[in-house]
């Protein structure tokens, strides 16, 4: 398996899991049980899967009157985005 291979294979998932623990966490929210730590949803967008939280978000229609999580999962995506465009020249 190659680098960028496993790059795709990676950002595959962790999308996927950012966008399953979203859904998750509205489940437990729901039924008044134990919840995801905030920090553990934000630490899935770091890590590269905050196109998926953002979907999460919207789907789920989870932690959407969050301040934090409306701006700051859509600032986690550009930020990466900038960075990965600036990789191109470095």
């Amino acid at each position: 398996m190659n680098g960028f291979t496993l790059l795709i294979s990676y950002l595959i998932f962790i999308n996927f899991l950012s966008f399953l623990l979203m859904g998750l966490d509205k489940k437990r929210a729901r039924k008044h049980q134990w919840r995801i730590p905030e920090r553990t949803l934000f630490l899935t967008a770091v890590l590269g899967g905050s196109p998926g939280a953002i979907l999460g978000m919207q789907v789920f229609r989870h932690k959407t009157k969050h301040p934090s999580f409306v701006i700051g999962m859509p600032c986690i995506f550009v930020i990466q985005v900038l960075l990965l465009f600036l990789s191109k020249f470095y």
